[in-house]
């Protein structure tokens, strides 16, 4: 079968959802087989061995008034995160400044709750002009369900890329989540692609779902024309509806990796919050199996690799930041 696979897409065909599910059950040595062939479909349409390099800022935390599962900014949980109101344009330019001093070019402005406030909007606002003038970094921003006004506003500042996760398939979503919908996220990647942002939007793993779950989201994201996808990798918070979720094991998420890579073989699969915990000893495994593009620095609530330690990594690869 993984022959076949490699053929067709030589041929430019992405595999589909019979294909995608029946890889997603391998076992064993056959997991490294489909790594081998992912890797390969990445350096095909990825040929420089570049990889993406992002870092983001949680310019608000906490006090979200959606029941995500498995968020620990969520009110709706009792958790220890740390919570504040938005952050003013000066402190997120001192973190901007020395995320681009570390070397990497990509940086994102992420926000908690279902959407944004005008008043925190004009913050954002203001924010984007000030690193425009003040750095070379590529913008970002998450900032939940935005409408067409607000994607206007913020590419008029500057911004070019807009990230709105999926979280999980349309057949799982209320699973995860009830105070809102898929349809309503779906929504707004719309709202962002029409306006011009390139949008990046992925999901969490790990969350519960079957496999046959996994690659539905794939398959999703590909109807969306997602061409930036992070992958998040479940890492139970105390205090939140999924803290004695069970983990994916590595292979698990080698193999889930390597799937996004065959079904989205174009998009660059950036590894999000949970690789460390999750892969442990394995995470350059992930880069070979498919993934080529990496979130750096520290994420939301949890804390991430140094980020010259995953520059080591990739230069240990022969790896270089895209």
């Amino acid at each position: 079968m993984l022959k076949t696979i490699k053929e067709k897409i030589a041929r430019g065909i992405p595999v589909d959802k019979d294909e995608a599910i029946s890889l997603n059950q391998l076992e064993g040595k056959e997991i490294y087989e489909l790594i081998t062939l992912a890797g390969g479909v990445t350096r095909q349409f990825f040929p420089h061995n570049e990889v993406e390099l992002c870092s983001i800022i949680n310019a608000r935390s906490g006090s979200c008034s959606e029941n995500c599962a498995f968020c620990a900014q969520s009110a709706h949980h009792k958790t220890e995160v740390q919570t504040y109101p938005m952050l003013q344009p000066e402190e997120i330019l001192r973190t901007a400044v020395k995320v681009e001093e570390s070397g990497v070019k990509r940086f994102s402005i992420v926000t908690s709750g279902r959407g944004i406030s005008h008043r925190d909007l004009e913050t954002v606002l203001e924010t984007l002009l000030l690193l425009r003038r003040e750095t070379g970094l590529d913008l970002c921003a998450s900032l939940g369900i935005i409408d067409e006004k607000k994607a206007a506003m913020l590419v008029e500042a500057g911004l070019t890329n807009y990230h709105h996760n999926l979280e999980t398939c349309s057949g799982y979503f209320k699973q995860i989540c009830t105070t809102h919908t898929y349809e309503e996220r779906v929504q707004t990647i719309s709202v962002a692609q029409k306006a011009g942002l390139r949008v990046c939007a992925g999901g969490i793993m790990g969350l519960g779902e079957s496999p046959q779950h996994q690659v539905e989201m794939a398959l999703e994201l590909q109807e969306l024309n997602i061409d930036s996808v992070p992958l998040n990798f479940l890492n139970p918070i105390p205090g939140t509806s999924l803290q004695n979720q069970r983990a994916l094991s590595p292979l698990q998420i080698l193999r889930a990796i390597a799937i996004f890579r065959l079904v989205l073989p174009k998009a660059v699969i950036r590894l999000c919050g949970g690789r460390k915990e999750g892969l442990r000893r394995l995470q350059p495994l992930a880069i070979l199996a498919g993934a080529n593009g990496l979130m750096v620095g520290d994420y939301l609530t949890t804390r991430g690799s140094a980020i010259q330690e995953d520059f080591s990594m990739l230069r240990d690869l022969g790896f270089v930041d895209g």
